[in-house]
């Protein structure tokens, strides 16, 4: 049983084919039904989505397991029983890459020991709106509170595709041999703007701490820099991701 919780998370999984696979049977549970909620049960009803009309006490009790941020249900949750994988868009890396490496353009982001999940949640935004291919999120050193990303991507996590892959060093490999150009993100590489990011590329960004682990970094085929002016060192990961994926899908546009 997944329990989504969230406005943008609720509607974007009430579109998404993961609501309606194979043995999924999604209900909404709604209290005290404000202008947004009743909204949202007009979607659901289109879509012949089942709804009840339940306490407060009772959705507090229903969304009780899940991390602290998602509790806040505002008076509204999602249930999909008989879904047998999370409520994210995960895909199989080989599969992935074998489709990718036949199209002309391609953007995969490669995220190493980012832990955050809410990081994670807004770069899955970020991948949705500037379409890219793929996300690569490692087994270890990553996030794994699903319901947290789902509600931070604002629904997003249930449509951009996402690998969990067990060697990160070797997935780049993978991806050189398939004829993607690897870039990191760090600090003292070349300026965004200078860097040609037409063809098929992949972006690795490290945690705000540590930054790109040293293998890592040095299978990066080059080192790209956002110019800044600021007076702290650098950005948040997701928003360096923002922007990296927005220059990316420019140019390929």
């Amino acid at each position: 049983m997944q329990i989504i919780t969230g406005f943008h998370a609720v509607e974007e999984m009430l579109r998404s084919p993961l609501c309606t696979a194979d043995g999924a049977k999604p209900h909404l549970e709604y209290a005290k039904p404000g202008p947004r909620v009743k909204k949202i049960l007009e979607d659901a009803k289109r879509r012949n989505i089942p709804a009840k009309e339940v306490t407060m006490a009772q959705l507090d009790k229903l969304c009780d397991g899940l991390a602290d941020t998602a509790q806040n249900h505002r008076g509204l949750v999602l249930v999909i029983d008989g879904l047998q994988k999370q409520a994210q868009n995960f895909v199989q890396f080989d599969g992935a890459l074998a489709a990718l490496s036949q199209k002309e353009n391609a953007i995969v982001v490669i995220l190493d020991s980012v832990t955050d999940p809410h990081n994670v949640g807004a770069i899955i935004r970020s991948c949705d709106q500037f379409a890219a291919d793929l996300l690569v999120l490692p087994d270890h050193r990553g996030a794994s509170e699903s319901d947290v990303i789902l509600r931070s991507s604002a629904g997003a996590a249930a449509w951009v595709q996402q690998a969990v892959v067990n060697n990160l060093n070797r997935t780049v490999e993978q991806l050189k041999e398939a004829g993607f150009w690897i870039y990191g993100a760090d600090a003292g590489g070349s300026a965004l703007s200078e860097t040609s990011l037409k063809g098929k590329i992949a972006i690795v960004m490290g945690s705000e701490g540590s930054g790109i682990s040293r293998l890592l970094k040095e299978k990066c085929d080059g080192i790209l820099s956002i110019p800044t002016c600021g007076k702290l060192d650098s950005l948040n990961v997701s928003v360096a991701a923002g922007i990296l994926l927005y220059e990316a899908h420019r140019q390929q546009m």
